[in-house]
């Protein structure tokens, strides 16, 4: 099986304009599916920016949306399979529950999966959001089992062993990571890749938005612990490989799957 050729969007595009975010979108990717990826990570709430405050519900959309619509479009036109994060309202059960949501859509527009994000960071996250209650969304794609988080929930190691469990391969994080948090990008994060024996894109906003600072320094980590590729603090198109075969020799180097003991573990709750 070839490798996964997979683009990292760091960028905080223009916040407050989904209009603005979608042209951000269809120029990187277009640009990464011209230098052979299959697959374009943004980061978390790309769609419509972060740090919405009080119009969180007025941009907020179902996930089958007219935002899924456009991203689905820019993902057909560019042949490329588009992962984005967006204010999800929930339009079947109880339309006042708005997520911090991901979804991921393939070349041909078909939407794979969609994530609510389950840890929320804050107080900004726990006014507007109702946490996620499904930790572990996979979809299929180039061959590999896909695995979604945002942001804070990579930073629970139960988190991502239960995606290891599961079998993901490449784990999916678009983030909103800010000051001074930046040991959560450059140390926890290839731990975490290599603890549970998979990939990680780890994909960031970047510079000031609001009160908040995001740092960039968005990364794809391998299961062999190795940063394969880094960005700097702003505004990058990274592009990385995902490679079966190191992933494979990678799990058969390192059993920590296999030699766990569950039964001792019975008093983490």
């Amino acid at each position: 099986m070839p490798p996964l050729r997979t683009a990292l969007l760091q960028s905080s595009g223009r916040p407050g304009s989904v209009a603005g975010n979608l042209a951000v979108l269809d120029e990187a990717a277009g640009r990464a599916a011209g230098a052979g990826a299959g697959l374009l990570v943004c980061p978390e709430m790309f769609l419509t920016g972060y740090a919405l405050g009080d119009a969180v519900p007025r941009l907020a959309e179902p996930a089958d949306g007219p935002g899924a619509a456009a991203v689905a479009r820019i993902a057909v036109r560019h042949g490329i399979a588009v992962l984005y994060g967006y204010p999800e309202r929930d339009g079947e059960r109880d339309s006042r529950k708005i997520y911090n949501s991901a979804q991921l859509v393939a070349a041909d527009g078909n939407r794979l999966a969609n994530y609510r994000k389950t840890h929320l960071f804050g107080r900004f996250e726990r006014e507007w959001f109702t946490p996620g209650e499904h930790p572990v969304v996979q979809a299929e794609l180039a061959g590999l089992r896909l695995g979604i988080m945002i942001c804070y929930d990579v930073e629970f190691p139960e988190n991502v062993r239960a995606h290891a469990l599961a079998g993901t391969d490449l784990l999916l994080v678009p983030t909103a990571q800010m000051h001074p948090f930046r040991f959560v990008a450059e140390s926890m994060v290839p731990v975490r890749a290599f603890e549970s024996q998979m990939y990680v894109a780890y994909v960031n906003r970047t510079g000031q938005e609001g009160e908040f600072e995001f740092i960039g320094l968005s990364c794809l980590a391998a299961p062999d612990g190795a940063t394969r590729v880094r960005a700097g603090h702003g505004e990058e198109l990274l592009l990385g490989e995902v490679d079966p075969g190191l992933l494979s020799a990678s799990r058969a180097a390192n059993p920590y799957l296999a030699d766990r003991r569950p039964g001792l573990y019975g008093a983490l709750g």
